[in-house]
Parts: structure tokens; C-alpha cells; sequence
């Protein structure tokens, strides 16, 4: 299971034939250089920032799968799966990540190198790190684990908790939050921390920690005021 990063994807896109006048996009000169204002930049791939941008790399990269032979999964259009000489591939994108795993390992290497010859981005090597996630092999047992220990830790840290005593369930029980108990004016600073510590809350629900999925959901009902 390899991992993939793809430098700049969205300079790397194609310009999607509705863009801009009949498919050219033009901008001004850069803010700083001394150049003829009337003078115009034309646009030969995708900038960050512009409304197709996202949609312009995804077009780009599915039509490279495609080409490979590529199909997604059911209706999951950031899974893909092929197969070469029986050896079958399963590929997740997230954005510029690419996760691709297979039981043979020269099959993987031979993908692995199209890839990156046909777009500029790096071998980052067996996958071990994706998406604030750490991921731990067990060859022996055929076994892989997946925590957020690292992310964790900084959040503990970044909103002061690193020293609050560790409980073992997740949230005291029959715990019910109402609007009574909400400030009816909250300083904008706490406000803006409370929304922090749930937004953080609810990326370890999607990831690894399913079981916090009520300790989110209650706080998460009074972040607007």
C-alpha cells in the first residue's frame, strides 16, 4: 500500500472547455509588477483560486484512470479499481493523495510510475500517514491499524486540555444540552473556541472515533448563537 502526493495538482489540470471566453482565460498583470496595465495574461492551465479549478484536476485525473482502465467503486467516485496481468488495484484519491494498494508488488511499481510520470508529484513511500492519520501494518497478522494520536495531542494542546484528567467514557452520562444553557451573549473569542473544539471533535468521528459520535453531536447542535 503506497502513497502518493501530487505537487500543485490544480496547476496541473486541464481547462475545461467551458472557461473563460470560448474556453481561453484571461488576467490582469500581477499586483506589484511594473508592467502595461492594458496588457493580459492568457491562462494555459487552472490557477488556485478559481472557481473550476477543483472540478478541472478531477476531470484531468479521471480521464488518466480512465485511460488506464480504471473504474470507480458503485457510487464512490474517490475509489477506483482495476486489474493487470490478475493482479488487482484499488486506488483512493483524496484531492492530491493518492493511496494505492495491491498484492503484487511489481504491478503497484508499474502504476505507481505512470502516475507520476503523466503528473509531477512525489513518492512519499508505504503508506504510514494520510490525512492526519497514522497507519500501522501488521504483515504477520494481515492486520492494519489506524489512529489519530498525533492529531490528538495537538489539539489537547492547542486549546489547553494537555493536563485534563482522562475519563473513560467519552461524555458523563445523560448529559442534555438545551439553548437554556447557552450564553445569550458570548464573547466572540469563546464562541470562536467552542466552534474550534467541536469542528475538531467531529474530524475524529468521521476518521477513526465513531464512538464519539454522540459527545459531537450534542455540542455541535448550539455552535451558531
Amino acid at each position: 500500500m503506497d502513497h502518493v502526493d501530487i505537487s500543485q495538482a490544480f496547476v496541473q489540470g486541464e481547462l475545461l472547455p467551458g472557461d473563460g471566453h470560448n474556453g481561453k482565460v484571461y488576467i490582469s498583470s500581477l499586483p506589484g509588477y511594473d508592467e502595461d496595465p492594458l496588457y493580459v495574461y492568457h491562462l494555459l492551465k487552472p490557477l488556485h483560486g478559481m472557481s473550476s479549478a477543483a472540478r478541472a484536476w478531477q476531470t484531468t485525473m479521471s480521464a488518466f484512470l480512465a485511460k488506464e482502465g480504471c473504474a470507480t467503486v458503485g457510487f464512490e467516485k474517490s475509489m477506483w479499481t482495476f486489474t493487470i496481468d490478475c493482479a488487482r488495484i484499488l486506488l483512493g484519491v483524496h484531492i492530491d493523495n493518492f493511496v494505492i494498494a495491491c498484492a503484487n508488488q511489481h504491478v503497484l511499481d508499474g502504476f505507481r510510475a505512470r502516475l507520476l510520470d503523466a503528473f509531477e508529484g512525489t513518492y512519499e513511500g508505504a503508506l504510514q500517514h494520510y490525512l492526519r492519520c497514522e497507519v500501522t501494518h501488521n504483515m504477520d497478522k494481515g492486520t492494519t491499524y489506524l489512529s489519530q494520536t498525533h492529531y490528538a495531542e495537538e489539539i489537547l494542546r492547542n486549546y489547553n486540555f494537555w493536563n485534563a484528567t482522562p475519563r473513560l467514557t467519552p461524555m458523563q452520562p445523560n448529559t442534555r444540552l438545551t439553548k437554556d444553557d447557552c450564553d445569550k451573549n458570548p464573547v466572540p473569542d469563546f464562541h470562536r473556541r467552542y466552534r474550534g473544539i467541536v469542528g475538531s471533535l467531529g474530524y475524529f468521528v468521521t476518521m477513526t472515533r465513531p464512538d464519539l459520535a454522540w459527545t459531537y453531536s450534542e455540542p455541535s447542535k448550539y455552535v451558531q448563537f
